[in-house]
């Protein structure tokens, strides 16, 4: 009997050695299968799509997170200020707080999604609906902060040049108005090009089947080219180059109106002790202060917007120079860049268009100290020594004592000269 039980149970143990080995020949070459294939399919979708990371991926992303804190940071002062305090919802700020919403929305939720796709190219997760959004979010608020920003300064030059019609016509009332139409013309104007962009798909390599790879999703243009062509330059046009040539005139007229007013004040020898000559003695300095903000207004405006036009524009006409690989190239380079120079805009604004503002410095020290906000003690009244709004382009003093709407307080400052 034992010798029979020992006689079935060595065939069975070498069953199940031979099974056991059977099995893993099989799933090791079931894994180096799959290994190939991955591998054959990395390749492939490589070759069509280029690397699934972007080489770049480190050191943007470093660039990005500190743009991001700077800029978050900032825009979210900017908002709390204007919210929490009545004297500092005024029209100016007004287009403030909507060129500050615009800005959050690129750094909360623009910029992240461009840090995933440096990250994994392909495949593009969120689906359909939400390359839809991706794109209809980026177009958004691109035009939103371009035509809030040709608001303010079509503002700003009402209140120095037409001081008299700045008191009916630069009011809150206008202002949310004037904010109402500009979100609203962008969302429409960025239709047409989010309805080009949809998932694509490659096919599956030869010998594989009919179908396409699911792993190579991608958001991007799936319309004809001529299309996005003609869109992207008519849109620079509209929401670049003339918005950049309007503001470049009006704050030449407002310097020159500003010089004017001060050859006005030279010519004019007031005496010594009057209102008038108690302003003129400041006129000086805060000149060289509106010079300085009147240039670096336009040149940040044409520096951080100009490569992403440039960037959308190369892009239009990659493909009548797709066999210069030299151009490709170059194209590289300056999508990086306009990607920085997109994102450093947001962050600048704040700085530029804020921080210059002796009030705004006052209610971020508050905010951020969490101390009650007091005016600042001053030797001349308001009405005397703050006539005009410092806001994103200047302080100015009017010329001739005439009333001049204020847009740095709730109410125009009435302001009259006595002998």
């Amino acid at each position: 009997m034992a010798s029979c039980q020992k006689g079935i149970f060595l065939p069975v143990v070498l069953l199940k050695a031979v099974l056991s080995s059977l099995l893993y020949i099989l799933y090791s070459s079931y894994c180096r299968s799959q290994h190939e294939d991955r591998k054959i399919q990395g390749e492939y979708l490589e070759k069509y799509l280029g690397p699934r990371r972007s080489p770049v991926f480190l050191p943007i992303c470093i660039t990005y997170l500190l743009i991001f804190s700077v800029g978050a940071m900032g825009n979210v002062l900017t908002c709390t200020v204007i919210a929490r305090h009545k004297v500092m919802r005024t029209p100016t700020n007004f287009y403030l707080f909507s060129l500050a919403v615009s800005d959050l929305l690129v750094l909360l939720l623009g910029m992240p999604l461009e840090l995933y796709e440096m990250w994994s190219n392909y495949p593009f997760l969120l689906g359909k609906s939400g390359c839809y959004f991706k794109t209809f979010l980026f177009e958004t608020v691109c035009f939103a902060s371009i035509l809030n920003v040709t608001a303010l300064s079509i503002e700003r030059y009402i209140a120095v040049v037409h001081p008299l019609r700045a008191k009916y016509v630069v009011t809150c009332t206008h202002a949310k108005r004037v904010i109402l139409c500009v979100w609203s013309a962008s969302v429409l104007c960025a239709v047409p090009n989010t309805s080009l962009h949809g998932i694509f798909t490659i096919p599956l390599p030869r010998g594989r089947g009919k179908g396409t790879l699911a792993s190579s999703a991608t958001c991007m243009l799936v319309k004809p080219r001529w299309m996005y062509n003609l869109i992207i330059q008519i849109t620079t046009l509209l929401f670049f180059l003339l918005p950049m040539l309007t503001i470049s005139m009006l704050y030449m007229l407002i310097g020159l109106q500003l010089k004017r007013e001060r050859m006005l004040q030279t010519k004019a020898s007031p005496e010594p002790d009057d209102c008038c000559h108690a302003r003129g003695r400041q006129q000086k300095t805060r000149q060289q202060q509106v010079t300085k903000m009147l240039f670096m207004l336009v040149v940040m405006f044409g520096i951080c917007w100009a490569p992403f036009h440039t960037d959308r524009i190369m892009w239009s006409f990659m493909d009548q120079i797709s066999n210069h690989i030299k151009i490709f190239e170059a194209y590289e380079y300056v999508h990086v860049i306009s990607g920085v120079f997109f994102y450093l805009s947001s962050a600048v604004n704040p700085i530029l268009y804020n921080l210059m503002s002796t009030r705004f410095r006052e209610m971020f020290k508050e905010v951020m100290c969490r101390h009650k906000w007091r005016p600042v003690p001053r030797k001349h009244s308001l009405s005397m020594t703050r006539v005009t709004l410092r806001s994103t382009v200047s302080e100015v003093a009017p010329s001739n004592c005439m009333n001049i709407a204020d847009g740095d307080y709730e109410h125009a400052t009435d302001f009259k000269c006595m002998n």
